[in-house]
């Protein structure tokens, strides 16, 4: 059977999306069809129907309401679909046949643009990444907000910064698969671009208008040209306007930030809570007090990117100073940014054109709102944040474009005479009152046709299929006058036209069509215009951003007594009164016990930490991180003072955890990890390590932990500022053999037999484990742990029997008198062996001695 037209159509673009859901406009619904529809059906939980498309032909089909589209498209990307918007680009009106239709875009993770669906808090990048040799380049985007930013790094670095930007998407040449070290991502193949310089630079520049790369800083990194090429490839072919809105690319090194690894990340629980998989209970969690989308945006970026730029630091810290100073700017400030919204995001769906006239009426506010926080700033005279003023643009113009042109409350869609504002344009206003005029002709016809006729039911209605028309019930058709024009019969009346109707109903649509013409043109017109400031309109939500993390970090420290840190290039760590910004939130105010740190190069660069689990050995090492990573990302730290000497890398071995999925053991994960410290630290790292060895036997726990210590300590190129806390209590000796080495434990006091954690590290090393006592507030069972005391007892009394296991206790008569507690004259082996003169025998000649007293043992047991 031979498809009809619009089957052929849809079949055409199919062809060039076979891996991609096509969402297909047809009037006010997005239709799919065949495969696609079964998918879509059961994905949206919407009826699957059919459609004829070829003379007794059916096919599939499901689809979903215009307006609707956001909601439906959360759901598929959210489950790893990617969508193709196919849209009526031609006017149906002038069309002779089918109306053209293309994919506008095709929606994937990584270049999702729907506030709906879109977290504000964070932005969605979309990575691209080549590799060749030992180097890589990256380039990546937040189409959402025009973001673009470019590097080349050496390979090892790759997978932390992967991790750091927490991809949506991942575009990768072919050839080149996902790291198990890289953050899980949906991969698409990249085209050309990402494989060969050449194209890739053709495509950069030509998008860039520019002809050199030297405007971007990137002529002299290929790899960061060939994974910008790609990326950039890729979003003209899918998104159609997208790339668009890209700021050219800027190159950025790694070298001015402190290294985090995925681990790292992890156990200092900087985003989410280990325990829960969330934000709360997470360093973010506790502060983010922003105001903005763009405030809160910024902060999550510079908590996974500390600086190690001094002069930029100190810069930070003044700001954070005024904000922590004046109480009552701040609070005014902070009430201003409230009312701001997401002004980059809503900026950049104006420039694509897919704002709605709501959202842009939120953008004019945000705008008007820019100077007034300016000014409220200038007034208290805050100095210390005169730099992010310097950087902040007035966009009152665009605001002041926007609201001549839109009411107050317009309406969500455009055409509708609900949008423009009367009074800004002549002709629109002469339109929609001809429309407002026949629309009240209208209705006075009904009353009117009513008392001429008197026909009570009767009634003017409209469809789209007749236009306007006058229903006469069936009882009443004996009163139809007899200009009325039958139109259509129905089962309890008829529906007539009239000539004066007709002439009415051509003036009211011909008006209506006008009307959303003129509305369509002049909405078009606003955001073309807004989308010309739109480099001023980001560089105001950059300074707004700022305004908003430095009021909301001072904010943070004056809720919870946090001071500013003291900071030097590199040196010691000297933390006094220090304390854990998470845990002091989550156990209450007044409860956590502050501790003091000093870690120095030249005299304490490794703490060896003892005490027992649950004193709170985890807790003090976390925070010594996250107080050195407070201070450098320019906020104020929670400690009494802090005296911070710029690391270059924070790394953390905490925890036990299997890789199952590689088959890695609990040991394999920790050696793996305790290897790249050890081979990527630097006399500026600060290393947190937490039970080295303990995944092995205790002999060979214990050497690798002290050669571990040891390598910290002597190799030069390492040497870094280090907390090691141990179970191993042979580690303490030592501090008395290596200088730099220092002893500290978590104080424990005893009362009735009990022990009570004090919280409290103090000089010199822990002398019991107290791992019975942390048994019993588990909740193991008291008969469990009363023989584990006994077994404990007898094992630190040496009373270690030849099989190494303690007998229960009515097994155990003949052992539990010591063998040397007996007089020699009740045995006649204790006589032998304390007369024996071990010193003049050979070795053969003592085996032989022992295998004979030991068969005179057995004989002097069966006696008994």
């Amino acid at each position: 059977m031979a498809a009809t037209p619009i089957r052929r159509q849809y079949l055409s673009i199919k062809r060039q999306y076979p891996d991609v859901l096509v969402f297909f406009r047809l009037g006010d619904f997005y239709e799919t069809f065949d495969e696609d529809a079964r998918i879509v059906s059961k994905e949206l939980a919407i009826t699957l129907t059919s459609r004829e498309m070829g003379r007794g032909k059916r096919f599939p089909m499901a689809g979903v309401p215009h307006h609707a589209l956001d909601g439906y498209l959360a759901k598929l990307v959210n489950r790893g679909y990617k969508v193709a918007i196919c849209e009526q680009v031609g006017d149906a009106s002038l069309a002779r046949g089918l109306v053209e239709r293309e994919v506008v875009r095709v929606v994937t993770p990584g270049t999702v643009v729907e506030p709906e669906i879109l977290d504000h808090k964070k932005n969605n990048y979309l990575v691209s990444v080549v590799k060749d040799g030992p180097e890589a380049g990256i380039a990546y985007a937040d189409i959402s907000t025009g973001e673009f930013r470019v590097a080349q790094l050496p390979g090892p670095a790759l997978a932390p910064e992967l991790d750091r930007l927490a991809p949506s998407e991942l575009l990768l040449p072919e050839g080149l698969t996902p790291e198990t070290t890289w953050p899980p991502a949906p991969v698409t193949r990249a085209g050309p671009s990402a494989s060969d310089g050449d194209e890739a630079e053709r495509v950069l520049l030509e998008h860039f208008a520019v002809t050199s790369l030297e405007a971007f800083g990137c002529e002299d990194l290929p790899l960061a040209v060939r994974a910008a090429g790609g990326l950039v490839d890729y979003l003209r072919e899918t998104q159609k306007t997208a790339a668009g809105v890209l700021a050219g690319p800027s190159t950025y090194s790694l070298d001015k930030a402190v290294v985090l690894d995925a681990q790292t990340r992890r156990n200092l629980e900087l985003f989410r809570s280990a325990w829960r998989d969330e934000v709360e209970g997470s360093l973010l969690w506790v502060l983010d007090r922003t105001s903005t989308p763009m405030g809160a945006r910024l902060l999550k970026e510079w908590i996974g990117q500390p600086l190690l730029d001094l002069k930029a630091l100190d810069r930070r810290l003044d700001s954070v100073q005024d904000f922590y100073a004046d109480g009552v700017c701040r609070a005014r400030v902070m009430k201003l940014l409230s009312k701001v919204g997401d002004v980059e995001r809503t900026s950049v769906r104006v420039q694509r054109g897919i704002a709605n006239p709501k959202e842009l009426m939120a953008l004019k506010r945000g705008l008007e709102l820019g100077p007034e926080i300016k000014a409220a700033i200038q007034e208290a005279g805050l100095n210390g944040v005169s730099w992010a003023l310097d950087s902040m643009p007035d966009c009152t113009d665009v605001a002041d474009l926007i609201s001549r042109t839109l009411m107050d409350d317009p309406s969500t869609t455009v055409g509708g005479g609900g949008v423009v504002r009367p009074g800004f344009d002549a002709e629109l206003d002469k339109m929609r009152n001809a429309s407002s005029e026949a629309r009240g002709f209208i209705a006075a016809l009904e009353r009117d046709e009513r008392r001429k006729t008197g026909i009570k039911s009767l009634r003017v209605g409209y469809n789209k299929v007749f236009g306007y028309y006058v229903e006469v019930s069936r009882s009443q058709l004996s009163q139809v006058p007899a200009g009325y024009i039958r139109k259509q019969t129905l089962v309890n009346g008829e529906r007539y036209v009239t000539p004066e109707l007709k002439e009415f109903e051509a003036l009211i649509l011909g008006a209506q069509e006008k009307v959303e013409e003129l509305e369509e043109a002049i909405y078009r017109r606003l955001c073309a215009q807004v989308a010309a400031s739109v480099g001023k309109i980001h560089d105001l939500a950059g300074a707004l951003a700022l305004l908003d993390l430095f009021s909301s970090l001072a904010e943070v420290a004056s809720l919870y007594g946090y001071v500013r840190p003291k900071l030097a290039e590199d040196g010691a760590i000297n933390i006094v009164g220090g304390r854990h910004p998470v845990v002091e939130r989550v156990v209450g105010e007044g409860v956590f016990v502050p501790n003091d740190l000093h870690l120095t190069p030249d005299r304490q660069q490794i703490v060896v930490l003892t005490g027992p689990n649950m004193s709170g050995k985890s807790t003090y090492m976390r925070q010594a991180a996250l107080i050195t990573l407070l201070a450098q990302i320019g906020s104020f730290v929670p400690a009494e003072s802090a005296q911070i000497g710029l690391v270059d890398r924070i790394f953390t071995r905490v925890g036990l955890q299997d890789d199952l999925s590689t088959g890695r053991s609990t040991f394999m994960i920790e050696m793996l990890e305790t290897a790249r410290i050890l081979h990527l630290a630097t006399p500026r790292s600060l290393i947190i390590l937490d039970e080295i060895g303990r995944g092995t036997s205790t002999y060979d726990g214990l050497s690798i932990a002290q050669a571990v210590i040891e390598h910290i300590h002597d190799d030069p190129r390492v040497s870094a500022k280090t907390i090691f806390a141990t179970h191993y209590h042979e580690l303490v000796k030592l501090a008395d053999s290596f200088p730099r080495i220092v002893n500290y434990n978590v104080a424990v006091a005893e009362e009735d037999g009990k022990a009570v954690f004090l919280h409290k590290v103090v000089p010199g090393g822990a002398d019991k484990s107290y791992g019975i006592h942390v048994a019993q507030l588990a909740g193991i069972p008291r008969a469990v742990t009363d023989r584990a005391s006994q077994v404990l007892e007898r094992l630190e009394n040496g009373e270690r029997p030849s099989p190494g296991v303690v007998p229960r206790a009515e097994d155990s008569r003949s052992w539990q008198m010591s063998f040397f507690s007996l007089p020699a004259e009740s045995s006649p082996v204790v006589k032998e062996l304390t007369e024996m003169d071990i010193a003049s025998m050979t070795p053969r000649d003592a085996i032989l001695k022992l295998y004979e007293l030991q068969e005179e043992a057995k004989k002097g047991r069966g006696a008994e």
